[in-house]
């Protein structure tokens, strides 16, 4: 039975756990853009480098979540109901989405416009961090709504090893026979992913105002 007035009586937890779903989720990505920026510059420098970064990083994300949530506090000598041990994990399958969109975010910049930053006098440092990454910043976008939705979901998975987040609702309930934490716990996770992609998109709009400019000129024509 569904008994709608828990959740005015219990929206402090609720609020709790939805403030520590947002860390466990939102840490990874930021640890993993910083990790994925450089891995995907080389990858898209030196094609060696490509045929080993991009097959390895999808490797990883092969690996089951519930696999590498156990596997981590042995190598890692935490314990298990750790969140560094959700954060690292989600750190790595975050790493293994963003090296690939890194890269061809980067390839996709044309070649063009490369050479002519380098005709300018743009040395390869300065012209990586002024001309390419710009341009390289939808596509890479892209990648990190991706990357996030998928930590969104992710972290409820923790809830098996006694980490917190809204994914304790969902065990909590089914152990419960009390559908309305499964519910809100539900409800929650996919609000959140729905507001986390669309401010994502709304990022990505604002910082490149030249491919707005781009279309506009374009629906006018």
């Amino acid at each position: 039975m569904i008994l709608w007035d828990w959740i005015p009586r219990n929206l402090g937890t609720i609020g709790q756990q939805l403030l520590q779903h947002l860390q466990l989720s939102l840490i990874p990505v930021v640890v993993a853009l910083v990790v994925s920026v450089p891995l995907g510059w080389l990858a898209n420098r030196s094609p060696a480098l490509r045929a080993v970064l991009v097959p390895a990083a999808g490797l990883l994300y092969t690996i089951p979540s519930i696999v590498l949530f156990v596997m981590l506090p042995g190598v890692l000598g935490t314990r298990i109901d750790s969140p560094l041990n959700i954060q690292i994990a989600l750190t790595v399958y975050t790493v293994a989405l963003l090296v690939r969109s890194v890269a061809d975010a980067l390839a996709a910049v044309p070649s063009m416009v490369v050479a002519a930053a380098t005709a300018m006098g743009f040395r390869p440092g300065r012209r990586f961090v002024s001309v390419e990454l710009p341009l390289a910043v939808p596509v890479l976008i892209a990648g990190l709504r991706v990357a996030t939705v998928s930590n969104i979901s992710l972290v409820s998975v923790g809830a098996l090893i006694g980490v917190g987040g809204l994914g304790a609702l969902l065990t909590q309930g089914f152990q419960e026979f009390f559908p309305t934490k499964i519910i809100i716990g539900v409800v929650l996770i996919v609000v959140l992913a729905l507001l986390a992609d669309a401010l994502l998109l709304l990022l990505g709009r604002y910082i490149t105002p030249w491919v707005r400019a781009g279309a506009g000129a374009r629906s006018k024509a």
